[in-house]
C-alpha cells in the first residue's frame, strides 16, 4: 500500500504551518505501507492542481490531507467536504474568493472515505485529544478534500481520501487571545503515525 499524506505551507501571517511540521515527521513506511509527504501551497485551485499531479505521479491508495484549524483544541477527522470557495481571508497569493463553487458541475458534498471509527480509537489511545468534524470549513482544507474526493469518484474509483485538521502550535497563541487552544508538535505528530499505521491495516 502506498499513502500520499499532505501538508500545508504557513499562511495568514503564521510563519509556521504544523501540519506540514507533523507529516514532515512521519517515517518512509510503517507496517503494510510506505508513506510518500508532499506540502501544498495555500492558493486557490492551484493546491489542487498540485495535488492532482502528486496523484497521478505516485499513484497512492489513499491520500491524507492535513492542515492547520487555529483555535481547535483537538485534532479533527473531518467527515464532509463541500462544494465552496468562501473564506474571510485572502489566499497567499491574495486571491479572495466568496461563494465560488470548486466544481460547478460537482454534487454539494462528499463524505470522507476513510476508515474512521479504527482510526478514532487508534487516536484516543494516544491520550491526546481528537474528535470527528462535520465541517471543514470553506477554506483550502476544505478545497483540498472535495476536490480530491471528486477527482477519486471521476478517475481513481479506488482510491481512499480524508482531511485531519491539526491545532497551532503552542509558539503559535504566544501573541493571540489568552486562551487560544494549542498542542506541541509532538502530539500531533503521534495522532498522525497512529492514523497511518490504522489505514494500513484497513
Amino acid at each position: 500500500m502506498k499513502i500520499l499524506v499532505t501538508g500545508f505551507e504557513p499562511f495568514g501571517g503564521e510563519s509556521v504551518n504544523p501540519s506540514w511540521l507533523a507529516v514532515s515527521r512521519l517515517p518512509e513506511e510503517v507496517p503494510g505501507a510506505q508513506i510518500v509527504k508532499k506540502q501544498l501551497p495555500v492558493v486557490w485551485f492551484k493546491a489542487l492542481d498540485i495535488l492532482k499531479d502528486y496523484i497521478e505521479a505516485e499513484k497512492p491508495d489513499v491520500v491524507m490531507m492535513c492542515g492547520q484549524a487555529g483555535g481547535s483544541d483537538a485534532m479533527r477527522i473531518e467527515r464532509v467536504g463541500i462544494n465552496l470557495c468562501e473564506a474571510s481571508i485572502p489566499d497567499n497569493e491574495m486571491v479572495q474568493l466568496f461563494g465560488v463553487p470548486i466544481d460547478p458541475e460537482g454534487p454539494a458534498a462528499y463524505f470522507s472515505t476513510f476508515p474512521y471509527g479504527p482510526m478514532l480509537e487508534a487516536a484516543q489511545a494516544t491520550g491526546v485529544p481528537t474528535r470527528f468534524s462535520y465541517s471543514a470549513g470553506a477554506y483550502l482544507c476544505n478545497h483540498v478534500l472535495y476536490g480530491c474526493l471528486r477527482l477519486a469518484e471521476q478517475q481513481y474509483p479506488d482510491l481512499r481520501a480524508g482531511f485531519i485538521h491539526v491545532p497551532f502550535l503552542p509558539e503559535q497563541v504566544t501573541d493571540k487571545k489568552p486562551g487560544t487552544p494549542s498542542m506541541p508538535l509532538d502530539g500531533i505528530a503521534r495522532v498522525l503515525l497512529a492514523f497511518v499505521e490504522t489505514i494500513a491495516k484497513n
